[in-house]
């Protein structure tokens, strides 16, 4: 079913309310506001894994696989995923309020848990930063995304691109900040000041409290099989979109080891400390102009050009040159790509979906996502090995991404 630009502004006038708030307005920019604040104080978190993954490969965790390391924030990722579909559905039920209080508190304390953490004690950091982190912030990240959806038609791409955006700065600003302590005053102390920082920064979650404002029933349903709603797989697209979208989400991987990888092909470069916040300011500026160019034409359209370029550069880019410049011309144009990709997936299953269920459908979708990702870790682990380096990483990251954009570009034409 191939949906044209009108066609979903029409199907989603239909399915909005009738009040100011649905298309706009006051409380709406507002909400995008709270929605920002909330993306920006836990994907900034989430976003700098990249640092994690480097320092405990070399300094904190010194003994154990890359492989094992990757999966705590696997785990996180994850866990954020799964969870997804259960925080929509109460979101759709109950509201926002009770679950970014729940998420801004006890991410928190999980940060300042994290913080008081000791060397080569792995399952402390599974079980705080994999664990309670991707839980805690489940229940604040998807309502603070679906309650966006809910206010705006016409504009509906470009508000979520701002907020998916509003992660992406946290993810610029993040490892910067780890980048710049970490050698002074060592990772124990970093984290601290890091703990600190984001205690302070939980004032969004009180931010976002008071001017989020949202169009769900003021009385709770008491329907528990609400809490998972997989009923948008019986839509042919729904499904086709999420298959392609299923194979594409390791692009992640390009995230998780440019670190490492510049210094296994540089060591004595410095530019490694500043790869992820370029990549993540690149994925900042890819979802805001991707948002206002999909409110002119679809996010389809949109999301699978970019998915598939994203996959070529892996191959024209990372895999032929370990060239320092050649690797930051790919970790910006990859970035900007990705961050196209992470923005706009969820506008098109906002798209398919009915209005008053758009957390169970939305978090349904990225559920079965999150096995991609929780797969992706230990095989890109066992693609790097001796004498072969990140080759077959490379190959497997961009022959994924195209894949899964063909299949996200015949989702268009799916009934």
């Amino acid at each position: 079913m191939d949906i044209s630009p009108a066609k979903e502004v029409e199907d989603n006038n239909s399915l909005s309310t009738d009040t100011t708030e649905g298309r706009g307005g006051t409380k709406a920019w507002l909400t995008v506001f709270g929605s920002s604040l909330v993306y920006f104080s836990t994907f900034g978190i989430i976003n700098s894994f990249g640092f994690f993954q480097e320092l405990y490969q070399d300094d904190y965790l010194p003994a154990t696989s890359p492989t094992t390391i990757a999966f705590i924030g696997t785990l996180q990722i994850t866990l954020m995923n799964v969870l997804a579909a259960p925080a929509g559905s109460l979101f759709d039920n109950y509201g926002f309020k009770f679950l970014y209080l729940c998420s801004g508190l006890g991410g928190s304390c999980a940060l300042v848990a994290l913080s008081f953490s000791k060397p080569q004690i792995l399952w402390q950091l599974f079980v705080i930063q994999g664990v309670l982190l991707g839980t805690f912030i489940a229940f604040g990240a998807q309502p603070a995304l679906v309650i966006v959806v809910q206010h705006f038609v016409r504009r509906r791409a470009l508000t979520m691109g701002l907020v998916a955006a509003a992660g992406s700065g946290g993810g610029f600003c993040f490892p910067l900040i780890f980048a710049r302590l970490a050698p002074h005053i060592g990772f124990a102390w970093t984290l601290r000041v890091v703990a600190a920082i984001f205690l302070f920064i939980r004032s969004c979650f009180v931010v976002a409290f008071y001017v989020s404002s949202t169009n769900a029933p003021e009385e709770p349903n008491a329907n528990n099989s609400a809490l998972l709603d997989f009923e948008g797989f019986r839509d042919i697209t729904y499904s086709v979109t999420a298959l392609g979208a299923f194979i594409a989400r390791y692009n992640t991987l390009a995230h998780r080891f440019q670190g490492s990888y510049c210094t296994s092909a540089n060591p004595h470069s410095s530019a490694k400390d500043y790869l992820l916040p370029l990549m993540n300011a690149a994925s900042l500026t890819g979802r805001i102009l991707g948002g206002l160019t999909a409110d002119t034409t679809s996010a389809t359209d949109v999301v699978y050009p970019m998915t598939i370029s994203s996959g070529l550069q892996c191959l024209a880019l990372w895999l032929v040159s370990d060239n320092i410049g050649i690797l930051v011309a790919f970790v910006i144009l990859y970035g900007f790509c990705s961050g196209v990709f992470i923005a706009l997936l969820p506008v098109i299953v906002a798209n398919v979906s009915p209005s008053n269920r758009l957390g169970g459908r939305i978090g349904a979708f990225y559920s079965v996502l999150a096995i991609a990702q929780l797969i992706g870790a230990p095989i890109a682990g066992s693609l790097i090995g001796p004498g072969e380096g990140y080759a077959r990483l490379i190959i497997f990251a961009g022959t994924t991404l195209i894949v899964g954009g063909l299949i996200i570009f015949a989702s268009k034409y799916a009934s």
